[in-house]
């Protein structure tokens, strides 16, 4: 069970490293204003913001989900590990079940965390120049958020947030395990980091594609009110508004930088998480195989 958490935690961190300029560039995308577009696509967003910003600009709200990110992928491993345990057999079926159970609890953590971030990642652009400055790093911008608006204002976005995590932690196992099944991932391949590689990236284009629209409107949630007065009432009305005054493809704004992110942030998750519990667990092996009077590890580590 440590291990299933401190693997998470390992892979957790390695993902943001890698995946955070392209989240930036995703938010910065799916919020801004229909009638006075700052960037023309994915690729322009990525110059302006070097241009303007600097390359620091792509990282912006990154203490946020390093210091969240790092703990939900120890508690999304942990508890889906447990599940499975839990489960009794692994099928496909209670690799989604698992996966959709570690999504829904990570919840708690993850909305605060991404509340923080896209406030991080939005203050100083376009519309909200006005809040220039306004937070100095993420633990700074809940403090005031709470202070404001309170518990309810920390966790605006909960409900899109489960909708959004639920299923797409299903579908983000369920696809690992099909794929690795299907390569034939095995310890002794020597193609097994490629393969991995490959498994872990799929799933999480797979799993943002899933469940994809939700974030558009949780993004938008959470961003509402924060260079003036709220414009949504809701999910629906938030829905509603914004198919109304931009169509349908609202709900793709931002999807190529969020697939582009997708693939190499997990598969540096997968990879990372499945080589550091292969290699502990073979540790773990070879020390209990050892003969004469070993010294053992407490059963917590």
């Amino acid at each position: 069970m440590a291990l299933d958490f401190l693997a998470g935690c390992v892979g957790g961190a390695a993902g943001v490293l890698v995946g955070h300029p392209f989240d930036t560039v995703k938010v910065r995308l799916q919020v801004q204003s229909v009638e006075k577009p700052l960037y023309r696509g994915t690729f322009h967003c990525f110059q302006s913001i070097i241009k303007h910003e600097s390359a620091f600009g792509l990282y912006k709200g990154i203490g946020s989900p390093m210091m969240g990110l790092t703990f939900i992928n120890a508690l999304v491993f942990g508890v889906q590990g447990n599940t499975i345990r839990a489960l009794g057999k692994d099928t496909p079926l209670n690799q989604f079940l698992a996966g959709s159970a570690a999504g829904a609890i990570q919840c708690v953590i993850c909305c605060p965390m991404e509340l923080a971030k896209t406030r991080m990642q939005l203050q100083g652009t376009g519309e909200y120049k006005l809040k220039s400055k306004n937070y100095k790093n993420s633990l700074d911008c809940l403090v005031k958020i709470y202070r404001k608006e309170g518990l309810r204002g920390i966790n605006k976005g909960m409900v899109s947030t489960f909708l959004r995590e639920t299923p797409s932690f299903g579908f983000y196992f369920l696809t690992y395990d099909c794929l690795t099944r299907y390569l034939g991932c095995e310890v002794e391949d020597r193609y097994i980091i490629p393969k991995l590689l490959l498994a872990g990236g799929m799933s999480g284009i797979v799993s943002w594609l899933s469940t994809y629209p939700v974030d558009v409107i949780k993004s938008r949630l959470q961003a509402d009110g924060v260079g003036g007065v709220a414009q949504y009432n809701g999910i629906l009305d938030c829905m509603r508004k914004s198919y109304h005054e931009e169509g349908w493809r609202v709900f793709t704004r931002g999807l190529t930088s969020t697939l582009l992110r997708a693939f190499p942030v997990n598969a540096a998750t997968f990879a990372t998480v499945t080589v550091f519990l292969t290699y502990m667990r073979s540790e773990e092996n070879l020390r209990e195989c050892e003969p004469g009077p070993a010294i053992q590890q407490p059963s917590s580590l």
